[in-house]
């Protein structure tokens, strides 16, 4: 069940065994911008003006992401400022020339039109481990963007297509990749093809919520050209599609579906459904050069096979024999009785992420609900925090989205000193009660059964 459907449940941190988790701060993107809380759910900054989707951790106190929405591409948002921000919101880096746009009064301005996920030099995915680390100055950035193109090939019509860029510390564009020059590389089956080919003017064909380098692996070391550290691996939310570019040539060299539907073609592991933030789990983590993501379930694809599952899981496979290695689903997976459904508490049909921890445990968020999970291998959840911060102008029941969530060490806030550190037992169903209410108790004098 879904949490916008209960009626009250408790914000804040409502579990915290600080003996199991990996401790240190939680950046995530609200209402208010980009929030920076401790295990206890105390805040301890707040940058604002940031858009929600996503916010990434730098050491040194800083963050990057991405400012202000362009509208009109087909109901699409594109940021116009993607840059790096120091502790005191002072900004360090820059980038808003990827695209001259016609605003709406006849004026134009420039704007990066980044969307849905950016990759900064040193850190491969994006998040913290021990071995890799992003960095702060002459670093490149690889963004995914947007531009209306038209490619007959594929389609009669102007789509929406998918671009991603190197941009260097300068701001010069350095490398593209354009997705529809490559959409035969795919494995589109003939009917999803017609589909693609059927589409109205800017419909977004792709949809790419996802992207990062590889990163250093055990696959490339021992002689897999496809697993090269700089190559870039990507996710189609909307087309059941998980692909790697090759960054020397441009050519998809990897692929996890579209063909999902085809039996033991990726193992153990499919289908993976509606998918977000789709990586390569870091070097120096454990489970590294594994594939982790957040498979949302729901329904997917295009063409005349659509897939669906109705609750979402955290999934890790190895890339080369497409074997399950992990999976979390929220508690024991359950058949409701005569019912034939599937019924585990994990369940958010869009947006949400999964990151691997240097303990081996992994940080979940359930996007849709913006609750955070940091759970145990073996599933237990040993920190949870249920985002308190509403955002305005967001349709009922989507107030507290959280895109993703990112856990950084305390030393990459050399600005705060060390919080302490408090653990929380989860609250009991059975005693816990709201003001006014009392606890259940048997009337004196027992139960008067029906006769």
């Amino acid at each position: 069940m879904s949490m916008s459907n209960i009626s009250v449940f408790p914000s804040g941190v409502t579990v915290y065994n600080k003996e199991k988790a990996f401790n240190g701060y939680t950046l995530f993107g609200a209402g208010v911008g980009a929030v920076l809380i401790d295990m206890n759910g105390r805040v301890r900054k707040v940058w604002e003006g940031l858009n929600k989707s996503p916010v990434k951790p730098l050491p040194g106190g800083r963050i990057i992401g991405s400012t202000g929405t362009a509208f009109g591409f087909g109901g699409i948002e594109d940021y116009v400022k993607t840059l790096q921000l120091d502790w005191d919101g002072n900004t360090e880096w820059c980038f808003d020339r990827s695209e001259l746009i016609t605003a709406a009064d006849g004026g134009s301005f420039w704007a990066s039109r980044q969307h849905h996920d950016f990759i900064r030099e040193g850190s491969a995915c994006g998040y913290y481990s021990p071995a890799l680390s992003p960095k702060t100055e002459d670093a490149y950035t690889i963004l995914l963007t947007h531009r209306q193109h038209c490619c007959p090939q594929m389609c009669p019509n102007r789509l929406l297509d998918e671009r991603i860029i190197q941009v260097s510390a300068g701001g010069e564009i350095t490398w593209e990749w354009n997705a529809s020059d490559h959409f035969m590389e795919m494995g589109f089956r003939p009917d999803e093809l017609r589909h693609i080919a059927e589409m109205g003017e800017d419909e977004d064909w792709l949809h790419l919520n996802a992207i990062s380098e590889l990163g250093p692996n055990r696959h490339y070391d021992a002689g897999d050209a496809r697993f090269a550290p700089e190559n870039i691996i990507c996710s189609s939310r909307n087309d059941l599609l998980m692909f790697i570019i090759e960054k020397a040539t441009g050519s998809i060299v990897w692929r996890f579906g579209p063909d999902q539907e085809v039996e033991g073609k990726y193992g153990d592991t499919a289908p993976i459904i509606g998918q977000h933030c789709v990586h390569m789990i870091p070097e120096g983590l454990p489970g590294a050069g594994n594939i982790l993501c957040f498979d949302n379930g729901g329904m997917a694809g295009i063409g005349t096979a659509p897939l669906a599952r109705g609750y979402s899981r955290a999934v890790e496979f190895d890339p080369v024999t497409f074997k399950k290695v992990w999976e979390y689903t929220g508690a024991n997976v359950h058949m409701l009785e005569g019912a034939g459904l599937v019924t585990p508490p994990l369940n958010s049909r869009f947006i949400s992420s999964a990151m691997r921890l240097p303990n081996g445990n992994t940080l979940i968020d359930q996007g849709a609900d913006g609750i955070f999970r940091e759970v145990t291998p073996e599933g237990e959840t040993v920190w949870e925090y249920v985002n308190p911060v509403k955002a305005a102008n967001t349709p009922p029941g989507l107030e507290y989205i959280v895109y993703r969530a990112y856990r950084l060490p305390y030393e990459w806030v050399p600005q705060l000193e060390t919080p302490e550190e408090i653990s929380v037992l989860p609250l009991e169903r059975g005693s816990f009660t709201l003001p006014g209410s009392v606890p259940f108790e048997l009337p004196e004098g027992g139960i008067t059964r029906i006769k």
